[in-house]
């Protein structure tokens, strides 16, 4: 008979907890004490509900000494257990504070708290005065160097950061507090930070910027999160008849330049609800702000699958000039898919995390970017995936037109949208995405690259896409629409092409169809087995604000 299964630390982030009453525990204390003979001073940045603050109560319970938590575990035969050091814990993860009055009365809280488990009271008025005293007294009172351990440091800021005003304030406060570290190096033994963001050291870090970051340390690759070999022996037999190749695809694929990690999170709820693929770690948390980013950025979103970025990029994060790329990657929407040097500076190329984050992002960037409920958004999808999925392209072409023709138009009051291909392109993607579609924006080809490539079930869609303005000379939407409903069904050509693959095209009155056929896009799909290819030239009108005219060819 198999013994019962451990019980699984659903929420759990206390390490006494989970090791005294038997809960499941993926060892990663030899991140620990890797740090503790590397270095003193420490940041990790991580997606939230990634395992840090678990991680950050080990190392309280570490350097306390308390020796029987770590029997069995990687540290143990490695460690002074004679040494207990005095730990001061800040924790901004609970509660939302909306200005510098709150911000100040909660680190006047937290530091009280820490004054009653040491036994200790400072006398200084000033919040950054009382953080320093206490480190100070903490050395005196038990005659080994102090451990500042803190959990959410950003939090605060993050809370407010759509009020950018605010937000600034928020970060001198705490710029403030987290200052008085510098002058105390001789009273420390080790500090460690942890947050979602890491920002700029000229903002928030100029006081500590002694911190040695971590986030983008292969050696501390997997300090948060489990890797494969966690899954397959710590949760084996929870997971056991698992799909491994499905269960990867959804919850794995965080990279930090070094083996790709799951989110915890994902993994132990996946396990508590008997293996439902659902999208546990999205729904914990709105990327709101994010999206509203974007949309007011007017951002290209097929951009997302590849885009490149600077080791500056993704290092700091600055109130006043938000990168979304920035927000992305730490927020754990993008992840590092590769590395390159091309010219002498490392770049960082990102890709979406997995099924779950890419699903789940691009049904919140659907509802942004037509303004419809997501009950709304559900009928539209439904309406796409079906043609699809099933090689119906004049029923495809409808869909795409009922689709915007639902978008309302005060989206586009006070706006350029519609004026861009990018904006048609987005709203395709985000939908196309949301219905787990493979997608190659820009398609790059010999002959340059066409907008989005679609892939789903059977079928690969090579799409161009057009946006004609009223001013342009001859233009008429009307007679477009007119001229492409009489040429097929829902303003499409039907039929498969009157010259052999790679022969040179007859001229097509869709501007969008004739630069597929002209630069032979779709050549490097042609004769691929059980694969049915179709090129589709999708013009919108800027004043319609509607697909207007499509046209098409089945290739094989």
């Amino acid at each position: 008979m198999s013994p019962p299964l451990k019980k699984l630390p659903i929420g759990i982030q206390t390490f006494r907890e989970i090791i005294t009453e038997g809960y499941t525990y993926v060892d990663k204390t030899s991140h620990a004490l890797a740090m503790a003979e590397a270095g003193k001073y420490y940041f990790l940045s991580r997606p939230r509900r990634f395992g840090k603050s678990l991680f950050l109560d080990t190392l309280k319970e570490l350097f306390e000494g308390s020796e029987e938590l770590f029997r069995g575990l990687a540290i143990h035969d490695h460690w002074d257990w004679t040494r207990h050091h005095p730990v001061i814990r800040l924790d901004f993860a609970g509660g939302v504070v909306q200005s510098r009055a709150e911000l100040d009365q909660a680190i006047r809280e937290l530091l009280a708290l820490n004054e009653r488990r040491l036994g200790l009271a400072c006398e200084a008025k000033s919040l950054a005065g009382c953080f320093a005293e206490l480190i100070i007294r903490a050395h005196e009172a038990s005659g080994e160097r102090v451990v500042v351990l803190v959990d959410e440091y950003d939090k605060p800021i993050l809370d407010n950061i759509d009020e950018p005003a605010r937000a600034a304030e928020l970060r001198e406060g705490l710029k403030n507090l987290y200052s008085a570290m510098k002058a105390q190096d001789a009273h420390l033994q080790f500090v460690f930070m942890t947050g979602v963001t890491k920002f700029s050291k000229v903002s928030l870090f100029s006081g500590i910027n002694q911190l040695k970051d971590l986030t983008l340390s292969s050696r501390f690759a997997t300090v948060c999160g489990y890797t494969q070999t966690d899954l397959e022996t710590t949760f084996g037999a929870h997971l056991a008849g698992v799909d491994w190749d499905q269960l990867k695809r959804w919850y794995n694929g965080y990279g930090f330049l070094g083996e790709p990690v799951y989110n915890p999170f994902d993994i132990l709820l996946f396990i508590s609800e008997d293996q439902q693929y659902r999208n546990y770690w999205f729904e914990t948390g709105s990327p709101s702000f994010l999206i509203k980013l974007l949309k007011r950025r007017r951002a290209f979103l097929p951009d997302l699958e590849g885009v490149e970025a600077s080791e500056e990029i993704l290092d700091s994060f600055d109130i006043e000039r938000i990168d979304p790329v920035t927000l992305l990657f730490q927020a754990g929407y993008l992840t590092i898919d590769y590395t390159r040097n091309p010219f002498g500076q490392l770049l960082f190329v990102l890709r979406v995390p997995n099924q779950e984050v890419r699903q789940a992002l691009a049904n919140q960037l659907a509802d942004a970017y037509t303004g419809r409920l997501p009950s709304e958004r559900l009928t539209w999808q439904k309406g796409l995936y079906a043609p699809l999925s099933q090689g119906d392209v004049p029923a495809l072409i409808a869909a795409i037109r009922r689709l915007f023709a639902g978008i309302p138009w005060q989206n586009f009051r006070n706006n350029d949208l519609p004026e861009a291909e990018g904006y048609y392109a987005s709203v395709l993607y985000a939908f196309f995405a949301s219905l787990n579609a493979e997608i190659i924006p820009e398609d790059v080809s010999n002959h340059g690259q066409v907008d989005l490539t679609v892939k789903l079930a059977d079928y690969i869609y090579v799409i161009e896409i057009k946006v004609r303005q009223r001013t342009s000379p001859g233009w008429s939407a009307s007679a477009a629409r007119e001229q492409t409903l009489q040429e097929g069904e829902s303003g499409t050509r039907t039929g498969a092409p009157t010259t052999p693959p790679g022969s040179p095209s007859p001229p097509a009155t869709n501007p969008a169809l004739a630069q597929i056929r002209a630069r032979d896009y779709s050549a490097k799909y042609r004769g691929l087995p059980g694969r049915g290819l179709f090129e589709l030239g999708l013009v919108f009108d800027s004043q319609d604000r509607n697909l207007v005219q499509a046209d098409w060819q089945a290739l094989c």
